[in-house]
């Protein structure tokens, strides 16, 4: 390594550290071979152990900051190696690298020497587009969350010969979402992680897109035909904590070297370890690492988890600000809007707190968008209430838009609620079996039609009743029920819709995109409101009705803002949905008092899109 570059690891100023610590495959004085770098300044002694040396403990050289390196010749592509440290104790530990590229198939825990530059992406088109799309703020932007090991999985097969590979989700996951109409996908975290139950959330390898499903080289490939089927991808990253296992980060050298030394401040409640953003290398250790992926992988951007267990001691808001935290996020963010101006950034963030998606020049922790959990959470909380119930709780579905031009969010239903007894989206909803559809029809409709992008988790589709399993593929079986058929068939159409009108996009984060028409019969669980363009894309202007009682609503008057011949241009409650088929004919406006309305009728549990025929 350049003095240079060490000096900007140690003071937490590099973002691509991964040019050089790891396992690189060089050409030294002639001689081809592998360098093999790692940071471990508490340590005695740093031995290389790899298939190239039989296994036998060959001592690395150490400079001055604690950097031991050591050139092979003998060295080899896909050969296994791991370092064995030597603590100021006297013990001795093997470990992994940090910093290497591929790992071996779990339970086996050795780095494997990998060259991620002889991939030849063919995403070059799709590359200068995203250039184009301005951070989807005023486009179209519906997320597919996926879990790669569950989405399908081989029948009669067990352990790892279950996944499909990387290749093979190429080949299937690719040609479903598009169908579906998604834009983008976000995969769970394929950084290496030991356990299949912390579904990637428990990371040993920061840099090594895990084995199970296949090669970097494989992952590479199935990103790059995403984008050549204009498929976005973005990747959930972990940099709050890392897995306590001892063979990968905590107590590295024989010292806390990536976490803290007090224990009040290292454990979490997931059993894992918090990294410690006092140390300035282990800044340097994390933003390299989202580069890594932006760069390298070709990711179209990255999910920060549990955004507030670095905002706050702990995670908890009555311990204080972690300000070491905030400098990280802000740091970061700012190095990676440099470097990757038309990748997103995104917060997974439950707490209050301020300009979160505010540029850091402005005060803010620079995200492009945060996760809008509030919305989700009264959201499901109204659905799940009686008819009757919800008419007491109107702010519920009104109060989103009190608070939402305050940060730029995206509206999630994600894999979080759908596992540990919380209940399946369909399953949250208050009725019977037969009730449940048209509410959920109802709800996605809500969930589109509002401002701000779209993230949900597989399986919504389908309408699933059995909570996700990580051991267990989607139920693709329901597809042969009439009900989750026509359901699966409505969000397609659904999705489409919303692509295709920019009514519904455009203007996300403008408050004059949105107006609500009418809330004087939120007492009748019933509400409308309007969206437009206010960019000069379209100037189609869309009027929503969604009535969430069990009781129709006949001559509903709906508040528009312009005479003519209005057109329902979409319903929940289409026959072809498993509706009933109810459909408001062409309706010419009239005034009622002071107001211009149209006289609809809104069926039970059902959502109605109009707008104006152009004449």
């Amino acid at each position: 390594m350049e003095k240079e570059s060490l000096k900007q690891y140690l003071r937490g100023e590099s973002c691509d550290a991964y040019q050089t610590l790891g396992a690189h495959l060089v050409n030294e004085k002639g001689q081809k071979g592998v360098r093999f770098t790692v940071f471990a300044p508490g340590a005695k002694g740093v031995f290389l152990l790899a298939e190239c040396t039989d296994w036998n403990p060959i001592l690395m050289e150490r400079d001055f900051y604690g950097f031991w390196s050591l050139f092979s010749p003998c060295a080899k592509e896909q050969q296994m190696y791991k370092y064995q440290i030597k603590t100021q104790n006297g013990k001795t530990y093997d470990r992994i690298d940090p910093f290497a590229f591929q790992s071996e198939v779990r339970p086996n825990t050795a780095s494997v020497v990998c060259d991620l530059k002889n991939y030849k992406w063919q995403d070059e088109k799709w590359l200068e587009k995203r250039k184009q799309t301005e951070k989807y703020y005023n486009a179209p932007l519906s997320i597919y969350e996926v879990h790669a090991g569950s989405w399908k999985i081989k029948e009669g097969k067990k352990g790892d010969e279950r996944f499909y590979t990387y290749e093979e989700l190429a080949e299937t996951l690719i040609p479903y979402a598009k169908e579906q109409g998604y834009t983008h996908l976000e995969f769970l975290p394929l950084t290496e992680y030991p356990l299949d139950a912390s579904w990637g959330y428990q990371v040993t390898g920061y840099y090594s897109a895990t084995s199970r499903y296949g090669t970097p080289q494989q992952l590479m490939k199935l990103i790059d035909q995403c984008h050549q089927a204009d498929l976005g991808v973005l990747m959930d990253f972990v940099p709050a904590h890392f897995v306590s296992d001892f063979y990968a980060l905590h107590q590295y050298d024989g010292t806390y070297l990536y976490e803290s030394q007090n224990k009040d401040l290292r454990c979490s409640e997931w059993g894992t370890i918090f990294f410690d953003f006092t140390k300035p290398h282990v800044l340097s250790f994390l933003k390299s690492a989202v580069d890594f992926w932006l760069t390298v992988f070709h990711f179209d951007g990255i999910r920060y988890d549990a955004v507030s267990r670095m905002l706050y001691q702990n995670g908890q808001e009555d311990e204080g600000v972690n300000e070491a935290g905030v400098w990280f996020l802000k740091n970061t963010n700012y190095e990676m809007q440099q470097r990757h101006p038309d990748c997103l950034l995104i917060a997974e963030d439950s707490s209050n707190f301020p300009k979160v998606t505010a540029p850091v020049v402005y005060g803010g922790l620079g995200f492009d968008y945060k996760w809008d959990l509030g919305f989700m959470n009264d959201t499901f909380d109204y659905m799940m209430k009686t008819p009757a119930e919800r008419r007491n709780f109107a702010e519920r579905i009104t109060f989103s838009i009190s608070y939402f031009y305050h940060d730029i969010f995206l509206l999630p239903f994600s894999h979080d609620e759908v596992v540990h007894g919380k209940k399946t989206i369909i399953d949250k909803i208050y009725g019977s079996y037969e009730d449940k559809f048209p509410q959920l029809r109802l709800l996605y409709l809500y969930l589109f039609t509002h401002p701000g992008k779209k993230l949900t988790f597989m399986g919504c589709e389908l309408a699933e009743f059995k909570e996700w399993d990580e051991n267990a593929e989607l139920g693709w079986n329901l597809l042969t029920y009439p009900k989750h058929d026509a359901f699966h068939h409505f969000f397609r159409d659904l999705q489409k819709f919303y692509i295709s009108h920019p009514s519904l996009s455009s203007s996300d984060f403008n408050p004059d995109g949105f107006h609500w028409a009418d809330l004087t019969n939120a007492c009748r669980c019933i509400f409308s409101y309007s969206r437009k363009s206010v960019d000069g894309k379209s100037n189609e202007k869309l009027y929503i009705a969604l009535n969430f009682s069990d009781r129709p609503a006949v001559d509903y008057m709906l508040p528009v803002e312009e005479s003519g011949e209005y057109e329902e241009i979409f319903t929940t409650d289409e026959l072809c949905y498993n509706g009933n088929g109810h459909k408001n004919s062409m309706k010419s406006s009239c005034r009622r008092g002071m107001r211009q309305c149209l006289l609809v009728d809104l069926p039970p549990f059902c959502g109605c899109i109009f707008k104006c025929r152009e004449l």
